[in-house]
């Protein structure tokens, strides 16, 4: 069997992964809310409205799975990780505070408003009520990634007797990591979101052609992905260089660099060999890597034999890959998507089946990316603070086997399930009469 620590590792990984897919939604779901109000209040076109409230109520859903697997989650502080509450409680008990102070109130209760609210207040107040639950779910995220931020970039701290107290909050909250992290993370969610609308509004389409919520949904959620994608595009680049600057041992092993070289090549494909600390089957540009990383086509890369410390290289090398293969096949799919738009031409029908197929790979981005930031911060919880070996508790290794099993088991349950409701709801909204089935229209999707 293996290890506490490891299988600690394991649990935590699990139930993070299964929590940050309902967030990773919400968070953009709540503006695309937004957006929908607004025009259906400045056009007072029904189908605005219709598309409100198909997706309000995956955002009730999504939000709800999405709270109930963040609570679960926090429990493991105590259970698994005892010694990360000791240590660094007096930074992350204030900012977990304020998440759930500032923005879960705020979304708990205007939520019911969006739901239930808009024939019993005035419309304007169902407006902002649709406003703040969306502003509520960038706080949340905005304070999560304030404490995740500075686990890999702590400021504004000092160590007494080897508990981490507070010097400076503002140093602890705007932490060099933040903006590029928070920036990343929020065009990451409006990508996952609006390839989420694309897919189940293709899947409405290919249904019902005539489907006029069907249709919005694809061009509203074309154009935002094709906006978006370039937007992170640099975003991720900025967010590299800030991490070449703080964690430089991380990018040498997202890259596969063993040794200090100058005009690193960018491997496509290689197969990291940590026994060796080499690589075989390497397919690279040459020099491409140090001219992004270093913005010099001679740049030097610190390879990862000259840390004395550095992450487990062949997950951060995969999973950087798959980050990026992903975007790339994001880019291009936004771009003909957007182009047959704004030409006004019909989507071909394989084009939809690809856009269906392409429902959560925003999901897998995420994931791929999410690991490859956690865990290329090992073997620290908090960089340079505080190992993760430290932190672990001494539960028995059978004991944390038993709880993750149960994990594994009811979240592949609850997976399955959401998926199956989603594409539930979508048939049920074509099959219903609604606001908008009265007026058909023959026109393209443009």
């Amino acid at each position: 069997m293996l290890e506490t620590l490891m299988l600690s590792r394991i649990q935590f990984a699990t139930n993070i992964s299964f929590h940050i897919l309902f967030p990773t939604i919400t968070i953009a779901l709540g503006w695309m809310l937004v957006f929908f109000k607004l025009r259906f209040n400045r056009t007072q076109d029904a189908v605005w409205l219709d598309l409100y409230y198909f997706w309000v109520k995956i955002f009730a859903l999504t939000f709800a799975l999405g709270v109930v697997s963040g609570i679960t989650m926090s429990f493991q502080f105590g259970t698994n990780w005892p010694g990360f509450m000791e240590r660094v409680g007096n930074v992350a008990g204030p900012l977990l505070g304020y998440e759930v102070m500032t923005a879960f109130f705020m979304e708990a209760t205007f939520l019911g408003v969006m739901l239930f609210g808009r024939d019993r207040v005035a419309d304007w107040v169902h407006t902002l009520a649709t406003v703040l639950v969306a502003v509520g779910t960038s706080l949340s995220a905005f304070w999560i990634l304030v404490l995740n931020s500075w686990m890999h970039t702590p400021a504004g701290y000092e160590v007494i007797d080897g508990i981490v107290h507070v010097t400076s909050w503002k140093e602890v909250i705007f932490n060099p990591s933040l903006p590029y992290r928070l920036a990343h993370t929020m065009l990451a969610s409006g990508l996952t979101a609006s390839f989420l609308i694309a897919g189940i509004s293709a899947y409405q389409y290919l249904k019902k052609p005539d489907h006029r919520v069907a249709k919005k949904g694809l061009k509203v959620s074309i154009l935002a992905a094709a906006g978006l994608i370039p937007v992170q595009i640099f975003v991720g680049d900025l967010h590299g260089l800030n991490t070449l600057e703080h964690q430089p041992e991380k990018i040498a092993a997202m890259e596969g660099v063993w040794e200090t070289q100058t005009g690193a090549p960018l491997l496509l494909f290689a197969v990291p060999d940590e026994d060796s600390r080499s690589n075989t089957l390497e397919v690279g540009i040459p020099k491409l890597a140090s001219l992004i990383l270093t913005h010099d086509l001679n740049g030097e890369l610190v390879g990862l034999n000259d840390f004395d410390d550095h992450p487990p290289v062949s997950p951060l090398f995969y999973g950087f890959r798959i980050m990026v293969g992903m975007g790339v096949l994001m880019l291009l799919v936004a771009s003909y998507g957007a182009v047959k738009i704004v030409r006004k031409r019909e989507l071909p029908r394989p084009y939809l089946y690809g856009l269906v197929a392409m429902t959560f790979s925003g999901w897998v981005a995420t994931l791929a990316g999410w690991y490859v930031t956690e865990i290329g911060r090992q073997p620290w919880l908090v960089n340079g603070v505080l190992r993760t070996s430290e932190a672990v508790t001494t539960v028995p290794s059978s004991h944390v086997m038993i709880s993750l099993t149960l994990y594994l088991v009811v979240y592949a349950v609850l997976l399955v399930a959401y998926i199956r409701t989603l594409f539930y709801l979508a048939r049920k909204a074509i099959n219903v009469e609604n606001t908008s089935a009265a007026q058909p229209a023959k026109e393209a999707i443009a």
